[in-house]
């Protein structure tokens, strides 16, 4: 069976973004060790679930990535990547993909995951989609969580944990800028 695997970025109190969706805190750090590391978790992967939001600043950013002559050489892999796999996106109000590979699900969030847990592939990875993230944690249906641990406290935002989850740690990476990866396995 194939494993939904999240790959959030979040602060050291616990947050995915600031009160108005201020994600500022997460490029400061960006560096090219840690985008290594997501193009090496995305290849183990051929499924990206989004939601809304997500799903719409993505679609306005990566498709001309590789055109783009600004962007970063060593990143091309993992814009192919994203632009390539396909994208299943939870929205109710959308049903128009301006993204190729992506298909729009309006139905039942639980039904659909399971459906694609059964399918022969490899991983489904999440990246961001607050709101679909929550519901997936409360239907239980995420089996690791890759945690990019930021050295920053924003005191007040967007928290990714609402509710008590337990988590089996597997192992952790370090980056140069602090940032940390924890990877856990749900428990």
């Amino acid at each position: 069976m194939r494993k939904v695997v999240l790959s959030m970025n979040v602060t050291l109190d616990g947050f995915i973004a600031g009160p108005n969706c201020e994600l500022d805190w997460h490029f400061e750090r960006w560096g090219a060790d840690m985008a290594h590391s997501l193009c090496e978790q995305l290849s183990r992967a051929d499924t990206i679930i989004l939601g809304r939001v997500t799903y719409s600043a993505m679609a306005g950013y990566w498709p001309n990535r590789a055109a783009d002559m600004s962007f970063p050489r060593e990143d091309l892999a993992f814009a192919e990547m994203m632009n390539r796999y396909e994208k299943v996106v939870f929205s109710r109000s959308m049903d128009t993909p301006v993204w190729n590979n992506s298909r729009f699900v309006k139905g039942n969030t639980g039904k659909e995951i399971l459906q694609l847990k059964q399918q022969t592939g490899k991983d489904i990875i999440i990246y961001g989609s607050g709101k679909l993230v929550n519901s997936l944690m409360q239907l239980n249906l995420i089996d690791e969580y890759l945690l990019w641990v930021h050295p920053v406290i924003l005191g007040k935002g967007k928290p990714l944990f609402k509710d008590r989850i337990n988590m089996k740690l597997m192992k952790l990476k370090t980056f140069d800028s602090g940032v940390v990866i924890l990877y856990y396995k749900a428990d």
